[in-house]
C-alpha cells in the first residue's frame, strides 16, 4: 500500500475528494458485493487519513497576522 500513499501525494485535495464521493456512490449501489465495498471502505479511510495528513501540513505552513501587524503560527 506504500504506493497508494504516493499517488495519494501528488493528486490535489480536490481529486482526493472527488475521489472520495466515487466511491461513496459506488458503495452505495444496492448490488455491490460485500468484499468490494469492504475494500472500498478500508480505501476511503486510507485517503481520509491523507488528506488529514495533508491539511495538518499546510496548517503548520500558515501564518497569521495579528492586530499589531506580527505574524505567528497558526493554532
Amino acid at each position: 500500500m506504500t504506493g497508494d500513499n504516493n499517488m495519494q501525494e501528488e493528486k490535489t485535495m480536490e481529486e482526493m475528494f472527488a475521489g472520495l464521493e466515487e466511491m461513496i456512490g459506488t458503495m452505495e449501489q444496492p448490488d455491490i458485493p460485500l468484499e468490494e465495498a469492504f475494500l472500498l471502505y478500508h480505501k476511503g479511510i486510507d485517503m481520509l487519513k491523507a488528506c488529514n495528513d495533508r491539511l495538518d501540513k499546510i496548517e503548520k505552513k500558515m501564518l497569521v497576522l495579528d492586530d499589531e501587524g506580527e505574524l505567528h503560527e497558526f493554532e
